[in-house]
């Protein structure tokens, strides 16, 4: 399967303003990717993506404790017990209490640690490698074509995800799920990405890319749609 055409027709049929990014989990370093100089955070990478640039990045060059955590690629139990239990979030204001991020990480996604020692990142009109993940940047009509172009041939409904960081529910739900998924991304996220404030993010499951590539084409051609 070609991944550039299928990212050159999914600019094409939703003028698209924000290249799509493909992510690919490694159990190795790849060998055809270059490794990321210096640290970002996850979400920074993904921005880096977006404007062209094509890397792997280890638990070495992630900056971000979320980052590392959700992505797969250090287990909590090894940070310090501020950031086990949360407490570090409550005088950012993410959190009123202990309590409260408790709760929340209960229903947040993270991929298993000790899988995987590397990730990929590359516009997907350039990914030379099978994404297990497309995220993207969005205006709300866009994203709505995108969740009517999964359920066209399937009625499946996507996954709504608030505002937890990217790194779960923008990049390790719809791994772990294999739902298309949407939200708006957390704060943090969107201090960090220079990102239009009326956007929003979905996620699409790289097995589901084709199929929703074609959709969006032969719904080009229905009354709704053209």
């Amino acid at each position: 399967m070609d991944y550039t055409e299928l990212g050159e027709k999914l600019n094409e049929l939703l003028k698209l303003e924000n290249e799509p990014v493909a992510i690919k989990w490694s159990v190795k370093e790849p060998k055809n990717v270059k490794k990321e100089e210096g640290k970002s955070r996850f979400c920074s990478k993904l921005e880096k993506a977006m404007n062209g640039e094509i890397f792997y990045a280890t638990l070495e060059e992630e900056e971000c404790m979320g980052g590392a955590r959700y992505s797969g690629l250090k287990d909590m139990s090894e940070y310090p017990a501020n950031v086990q239990s949360g407490a570090f979030m409550v005088p950012k204001g993410l959190y009123k209490n202990i309590p409260a991020v408790q709760r929340s990480r209960e229903n947040e996604t993270y991929i298993n640690p000790g899988i995987f020692t590397a990730i990929s990142f590359a516009p997907l009109n350039k990914a030379k490698f099978e994404p297990n993940v497309i995220f993207m940047v969005c205006n709300a009509k866009q994203g709505m074509e995108i969740l009517h172009a999964n359920a066209y041939d399937s009625g499946e409904h996507g996954r709504g995800a608030d505002a937890v960081p990217v790194c779960s529910s923008m990049a390790a739900t719809p791994y772990m799920t294999g739902k298309v998924t949407y939200g708006f991304g957390d704060v943090a996220a969107r201090k960090n990405m220079d990102i239009n404030q009326h956007d929003i993010m979905v996620s699409i499951p790289g097995s589901d890319l084709s199929r929703i590539v074609s959709n969006l084409g032969e719904m080009r051609t229905k009354m709704f749609f053209k």
